[in-house]
C-alpha cells in the first residue's frame, strides 16, 4: 500500500467568482505570460526595445495554439474521428491536448510574420525567448495534472500521482510524467541561460540548444507514458519526433556556428536608430548653450581681433566633436 503520493485535484476547474477557469487553460496562460516577461528582459539586455517581444508574441501565440492543437488532433485522430466519437470535440482545446511540436512549428511561422513587420531577425528573437518557452512548458505541464492525463506506468514511489477512476483511466498511483517533464524544462531553461552567458550564443543557436535539450528529456519521458499513442517500429510516434527534431537542432547548431560565429551586434535596428536620433538632438542644444555662455558674450574677445581669430578654429571644431559623439 502506498502511503505517500501526489493527490490529483478533485476538479479541473478553478472558480474565479462567477467565472469558471479550467486549470489546463490557466496553466497555459500563466506560461505564456512568464515566457513573454522573461523574453522581454533578455531582449532588452541584447539591445532591443521594451515591448517588442510582446508585440511579436501577439502573432506567435495564436499560431502556436492552432499548431499545437492540429498536431494533437492529427496524431490522435482516433479520439475524435473513430466510431462513437464526436468530431466536434477536436475544437475543445480547454479539455487538454496540445502537441508542443506543432505549437513550436506553427508558432515560428507567426513569429516570422511579426519579426518581418518589425524588421527584426527571427533567430535573434528566438534566442531571447528560448529559456522563457522552456519555463512556459514547465508551467503548462501542470495542466495535465488538473486533467489527470499523460501519466506513466503504475508505481509505489512516494512521488507517485494518484489517479481517480474516470473515462479511459483506472484508479491507482502512477509515475507523474507531467512532473518529470516540468522539472526537465526548468533544467533546460537554466542550461540555455548559462550557455548563452558563457558562450555568447547567437543566430538562433540558443534556441537550437533549447530544442535539442528538450528533445533529449522528452524522448525518455515519452517512453514512460501509458496513454494511447501510435507506434512506429516499436516506438511511440512522439519518441521518433523527438529523435528527428533533436538531430535537426544539433545540425543547425553546428552549421550555424561555422557559417555565422559570434552573436548579432544589432538585434533591433529601430532601437539603434532611436539612440542615434537622441544623440543628434543633443548637438544643437549644446551649441545653443555655448552661444549663450559668458565666454561667448565677453566683449574683450571682440576687441582683441588676433585673439578672436586664434579662437575661431576651436569654435569650428566644437560642433564637429559633438556630432562625432
Amino acid at each position: 500500500m502506498n502511503l505517500a503520493f501526489i493527490p490529483s485535484p478533485s476538479t479541473g476547474v478553478i472558480e474565479l467568482g462567477p467565472i469558471p477557469l479550467r486549470g489546463y487553460a490557466f496553466c497555459i496562460i500563466i506560461g505564456v505570460f512568464v515566457a513573454v516577461w522573461f523574453g522581454n528582459k533578455r531582449w532588452i539586455a541584447r539591445g532591443g526595445r521594451a515591448g517588442t517581444v510582446a508585440d511579436i508574441a501577439v502573432w506567435a501565440v495564436p499560431f502556436g495554439l492552432v499548431g499545437g492543437r492540429l498536431y494533437h488532433v492529427v496524431t490522435d485522430y482516433q479520439l475524435y474521428f473513430s466510431d462513437g466519437e464526436n468530431w466536434v470535440d477536436a475544437f475543445k482545446i480547454w479539455e487538454g491536448g496540445l502537441g508542443i511540436w506543432g505549437a513550436i512549428a506553427l508558432g515560428a511561422v507567426g513569429a516570422w510574420i511579426g519579426c518581418r513587420r518589425r524588421g527584426i531577425p527571427l533567430p535573434a528573437w528566438a534566442d531571447a525567448l528560448a529559456p522563457g518557452i522552456a519555463l512556459a512548458q514547465a508551467i503548462g505541464r501542470w495542466g495535465n495534472w488538473f486533467n489527470q492525463e499523460l501519466y506513466g506506468k503504475q508505481t509505489d514511489l512516494p512521488w507517485a500521482v494518484e489517479i481517480s477512476e474516470g473515462p479511459n483511466r483506472v484508479a491507482g498511483t502512477y509515475h507523474p510524467t507531467f512532473l518529470y517533464e516540468s522539472l526537465w524544462c526548468i533544467g533546460v531553461a537554466l542550461l540555455v541561460v548559462w550557455a548563452d552567458r558563457r558562450f555568447k550564443l547567437g543566430h538562433g543557436r540558443a534556441f537550437a540548444l533549447y530544442v535539442a535539450a528538450y528533445c533529449t528529456g522528452r524522448a525518455w519521458i515519452e517512453y514512460m507514458r501509458v496513454d494511447e499513442a501510435h507506434h512506429v517500429l516499436g516506438l511511440r510516434l512522439n519518441v521518433w519526433t523527438a529523435i528527428i527534431v533533436f538531430v535537426l537542432a544539433v545540425t543547425y547548431f553546428v552549421i550555424s556556428a561555422k557559417l555565422r560565429p559570434g552573436r548579432e551586434e544589432i538585434v533591433e535596428p529601430a532601437a539603434v536608430d532611436l539612440s542615434k536620433d537622441s544623440g543628434k538632438d543633443s548637438g544643437p542644444a549644446d551649441s545653443a548653450e555655448g552661444a549663450d555662455s559668458p565666454e561667448a558674450a565677453d566683449p574683450s574677445d571682440a576687441a582683441d581681433a588676433p585673439d578672436a581669430q586664434a579662437k575661431e578654429p576651436e569654435g569650428d571644431d566644437a560642433p564637429q566633436t559633438a556630432d562625432k559623439s
